[in-house]
């Protein structure tokens, strides 16, 4: 099942076109620019349906694009386009969570049990040793629900695929299952810390947390192009047809229409590239959080992983940090997947360079190709 850390799956390839966007700034240089394409290309050309990216830098914006956004039509993938950002949701909510701390009406210290009593409780579960912290930063030991959804097969998938799961819901599944160990004790990711920090942010505001991130976050950065799944299921225009493919090797099963209900705030945002790229510029620039909450956002614990292309990596609250081969400082940043798109991302600790990747299609693929050829063409740009 998707949804998980920007830690699975492979890449894609075809070919494409390219565009340079002067917002404001110099336009790239053609090298950086057929540099980019090239990249983006190899992406492609692990197998998947189609593929965008944009490279924000001092000197310019870059986009590329590769293969085709629909496989029955042979539509070409387009820029701009709308996408399933999955678990990148979780640096918002963190965000909120922040602010929230920084207001004073809450702290990362608080157990989970002063903020939702007795939600977390059975087979070893306990709300009253589980902190916010450890919710933001994956120690909490919990059991990751979507685990148990069932979409592994196309069977599955279809027959599942319009049923609609509350947090709360999903919460009390997890709850069914006993802990993967003591709270704090390791890092070990499961989108149910994510849908308890929702159901957080709602107790403490009276409000939901989309509206939260919606008022806190978009607005302030002028996200216009992000929105919310919700009910809806499928995708604002233009977007690519997400493709899945469930055996090594498959076929690539159209997985766009669903009810993404169970991503709730561990993975439901719709964006686009412009906007998520605006986003993370934003958050390590010092515009959504105050100087405090966010060296406390980029306190992070290794994550154990010690497989390329993540070795090395550490995790803050709702937030990534990887390794560079060109640099000791590394790049801060989350990614997402859900069914039928992938997305990697990153930005550099001064906000001046930020790189999305958005493919429309995952590969049941445990080589990581994937990765290995999204994370080369962000590094590219961050080395360059």
């Amino acid at each position: 099942m998707q949804m998980q850390s920007t830690v699975h799956r492979g890449a894609i390839a075809v070919s494409g076109a390219l565009v340079v966007v002067a917002a404001g700034v110099a336009p790239a240089s053609a090298s950086g620019s057929s540099t980019f394409q090239r990249d983006i290309d190899a992406v492609r050309a692990t197998g998947v349906s189609g593929v965008i990216g944009e490279a924000d830098t001092e000197r310019g914006t870059v986009r590329a694009k590769a293969g085709v956004a629909d496989l029955r039509t042979g539509r070409p993938m387009r820029n701009g386009s709308y996408f399933r950002a999955g678990s990148n949701t979780k640096t918002y909510v963190a965000t909120v969570v922040l602010q929230l701390a920084g207001e004073g009406r809450l702290r990362l210290d608080d157990t989970v049990d002063k903020w939702l009593p007795g939600v977390v409780k059975g087979n070893g579960n306990d709300g009253t040793k589980i902190t916010l912290r450890n919710l933001l930063q994956h120690t909490s030991g919990l059991h990751n629900y979507s685990d148990e959804l069932p979409m592994d097969t196309p069977e599955a998938f279809y027959a599942h695929r319009f049923d609609h799961h509350t947090p709360e819901d999903l919460v009390a599944s997890a709850m069914q299952h006993k802990p993967n160990f003591e709270p704090g004790a390791k890092w070990d990711y499961t989108n149910t810390g994510y849908l308890l920090l929702g159901m957080v942010i709602k107790k403490v505001t009276g409000r939901s947390w989309d509206r939260e991130v919606q008022d806190r976050v978009l607005r302030p950065l002028g996200l216009r192009d992000t929105s919310f799944a919700g009910r809806r299921y499928g995708l604002p225009q233009p977007s690519a047809r997400g493709y899945q493919q469930f055996t090594p090797g498959g076929k690539l099963y159209d997985v766009t229409e669903m009810d993404l209900g169970w991503g709730s705030s561990a993975g439901e945002i719709i964006t686009t590239t412009t906007d998520l790229n605006r986003f993370f510029r934003g958050l390590i620039g010092g515009r959504l959080l105050k100087p405090a909450q966010l060296k406390e956002m980029q306190r992070t614990v290794p994550t154990g992983i010690t497989n390329d292309p993540f070795a090395g990596s550490r995790y803050g609250l709702g937030l990534f940090w990887f390794p560079l081969k060109c640099s000791k400082a590394g790049v801060w940043g989350h990614g997402g997947d859900t069914p039928g798109f992938m997305t990697r991302d990153a930005v550099t600790p001064d906000g001046r360079r930020a790189v999305s990747v958005s493919i429309s299609a995952q590969l049941a693929d445990d080589t990581g190709k994937q990765d290995y050829a999204a994370v080369k063409a962000m590094e590219n740009v961050f080395c360059a």
